[in-house]
């Protein structure tokens, strides 16, 4: 029964061998020399390796960051320079503009009340013209109205006169004196 394993004999290792140490190799005193050697080369390595190329470039990057950032800056106040002055520009062409519309509005007004002037002169000029013909006209009826007038009311006068003396003569020309001094005033 030599293939046969006891319990004692896996404590004391397979087959029968010495036993091992308990614990964590590292814990071991018996190594910690070359542990120590070790872990000195393995940090001299690291120090190396960060010194001669992790180092160089990552402040390589930081450098081309803030070379980066202090170039955007720059192109951000030059852009923010020349916005202000595309807006001053802006508002100086604004100004200018309404300050124009203002003038051609002014001066279009001004060409329409002209116009307007002239029209209303040439309206005044047509009423008056056509006022004076009236009033000769008004004149030449009333005077025709007034001969009229007259005329009968000197036939009514005679025809009065000789209604009322019959067989005498009628004196028409003092019938047409008394009718025109009547009318007169």
């Amino acid at each position: 029964m030599a293939d046969e394993v006891t319990l004692g004999d896996v404590e004391h290792g397979v087959e029968g061998g010495p036993p091992e140490a308990p614990g964590m190799p590292q814990l071991d005193f018996s190594t910690f020399d070359n542990q120590i050697f070790w872990l000195i080369l393995t940090l001299l390595a690291i120090y190396f390796v960060l010194s001669k190329i992790a180092l160089p470039r990552i402040s390589a990057v930081i450098a081309e960051r803030q070379g980066t950032l202090t170039n955007d800056l720059a192109a951000a106040e030059d852009l923010k320079r020349q916005a202000a002055e595309a807006e001053e520009s802006y508002n100086t062409a604004l100004a200018n503009a309404r300050a124009e519309s203002q003038r051609i509005a002014q001066e279009t007004r001004d060409e329409i009340q002209a116009q307007l002037q002239v029209e209303i002169d040439k309206a005044d000029a047509a009423i008056a013209a056509k006022t004076a013909e009236s009033t000769d006209r008004i004149a030449e009826i009333e005077a025709s109205a007034v001969a009229t007038a007259e005329e009968v009311a000197r036939d009514v006068a005679a025809e009065i006169v000789q209604a009322l003396s019959p067989g005498q003569d009628v004196d028409t020309k003092a019938i047409a004196d008394a009718v025109a001094n009547r009318v007169r005033g």
